[in-house]
């Protein structure tokens, strides 16, 4: 393969071929069938040759199309079987692997940001990629003190594919949306784009996985490898081994699923509370499992890469979240609807009936509800076909709501985890995790010597209600938290 396709007209050539091999694809089926074949032979065969071309194309371009082609790999939980079949094993590559950049233009990108005595730098150094991600490919090496590191180079022009690519997919968001049947597509790309600058910087990638690195480097459960070194295009961090997610959801034991699929929830709803950050790019790519947890070498640890994508939430995750949680359990259908309406869930043109509303959302947060959960593809299919069948009062009602912009990228992350979660087939102590780390979940209990009357405490002094009014007298809170400090920046070697 040449060099990353940076010519839009390139690029654009190639994400066309998607829409026109469909149809292509579709005539050569209507001749199968016509000689005689099966449709449901037929079928499966032009599923997998379309899967194969989607892999092809888009892990070649890399950029915003690999990046979309990740996105939908997540939710390839919700589609029904027959469908997702074909298209899974293709769809997770996108996960792990694609197309190597050359490496005479690795070395190019190495002398032009680390210096022509790059190779000094390091003690031993891989030209063979051991990861390729949709902007930047990661190489291993030693660094010259000693110490194991993934060097993660940027695509030369990378910036420039990813916005092209994603202008490009918006415009085919028709063709592709089959591929996750009642979600738009549009938006999904939207938000993609609107990440894209944050994304390539490679500083502010650092300064979040930094922060990470030093609040969980005690951790007994997470690993977080640190930053060596950053530059423009260049991101060195410390090396660490396990067993990639990917291969976990495809081969892995009950036990590792069970415990994968725990952790992935305590980073989810813990890293927000401890560093200020969400990691906003939860696929199985990014994630392993490394032996030596609490319980010695037999249990596992979660090793979280790539923090590309973070959402910045100074108090941790909004306590609304909490909140709506847990009064939606408690069948409080008068004061969800209320702070729902309060956040801007519910805009104030609309009226809905909170009962309906709160059979709306009691089916999605089942796994609240229970000691503990598991989480299969079935329980997701039926949840989509709940909300996205347009014959349902789910549907009619879902319509209706808004999603706030300040919620947009938690609602992709929780809802992709919980994508992940299926794809493991993951028992997971959901509702322990909620109560330890989720704001305005659990409300605690009223101290002896506090005064009858007084509201209880139920949220931490960093994350209030915004408006801080629930009916009933819930919860009365009215002051703001105070920001956590910023997070530091990466340390350079």
């Amino acid at each position: 393969m040449s060099d990353l396709p940076r010519k839009a007209v390139t690029r654009t050539a190639k994400l066309a071929a998607l829409p026109l091999g469909f149809a292509g694809r579709a005539t050569w089926g209507l001749g199968k069938r016509i000689v005689g074949e099966s449709a449901e032979i037929v079928g499966r065969e032009l599923q997998q040759r379309t899967a194969e071309q989607l892999f092809k194309v888009l892990g070649e371009l890399k950029g915003g199309a690999m990046k979309f082609g990740q996105a939908l790999s997540v939710f390839e939980s919700a589609l029904p079987e027959e469908i997702a079949g074909p298209y899974r094993a293709a769809l997770t590559k996108l996960q792990e692997a694609a197309p190597p950049m050359p490496t005479r233009t690795v070395h190019t990108v190495l002398g032009e940001r680390l210096g022509d005595d790059w190779r000094e730098l390091f003690l031993e150094f891989e030209d063979k990629p051991a990861a390729a991600a949709s902007i930047g490919q990661v190489h291993r090496g030693v660094w010259h003190d000693g110490r194991e590191v993934a060097i993660k180079v940027q695509y030369p022009g990378a910036g420039e594919a990813l916005l092209s690519d994603l202008n490009q997919l918006s415009r085919f968001s028709r063709l592709l949306g089959p591929l996750i049947p009642g979600m738009d597509i549009k938006p999904l790309i939207t938000e993609l784009r609107d990440r894209v600058s944050e994304e390539l910087d490679y500083a502010l990638e650092a300064q979040a996985q930094q922060a990470h690195a030093q609040e969980f480097a005690d951790d007994p459960d997470v690993v977080v490898p640190a930053v060596v070194h950053q530059c423009d295009q260049v991101l060195i961090t410390e090396w660490i081994d396990g067993v990639p997610l990917s291969e976990i959801i495809s081969d892995g034991t009950e036990e590792q699923r069970d415990r994968a699929g725990q952790l992935l929830a305590r980073f989810l709803f813990s890293g927000p509370a401890r560093t200020g950050l969400l990691h906003a790019d939860p696929h199985p790519g990014n994630f392993r499992l490394l032996p030596g947890g609490p319980a010695g070498e037999d249990d596992w640890r979660l090793g979280v890469l790539d923090f590309g994508t973070v959402d910045r939430l100074p108090g941790g995750l909004p306590a609304p979240i909490g909140t709506s949680l847990r009064l939606t359990l408690d069948g409080e259908a008068e004061a969800v609807y209320e702070l729902l309406r309060t956040e801007g869930f519910v805009k104030e043109s609309i009226e809905l009936d909170p009962d309906a509303v709160l059979d709306y959302l009691l089916p999605i947060i089942e796994p609240a509800l229970v000691e503990s959960f598991t989480f299969t593809r079935g329980w997701m299919r039926s949840q989509a076909a709940r909300i996205g069948d347009v014959r349902s009062p789910a549907y009619q009602l879902g319509k209706q709501l808004n999603l706030p912009p300040a919620y947009l990228l938690i609602h992709r992350v929780t809802l992709s985890t919980i994508g992940v979660l299926c794809q493991l087939g993951a028992t997971v102590r959901l509702r322990d995790e909620l109560e330890e780390w989720l704001p305005g979940f659990a409300l605690e209990e009223e101290p002896a010597d506090e005064p009858a009357g007084e509201p209880q405490d139920g949220l931490p002094e960093d994350g209030p209600l915004k408006d801080g009014l629930l009916k009933d007298g819930l919860l009365k809170e009215a002051s703001a938290g105070e920001d956590q400090e910023t997070p530091p920046q990466a340390t350079k070697a």
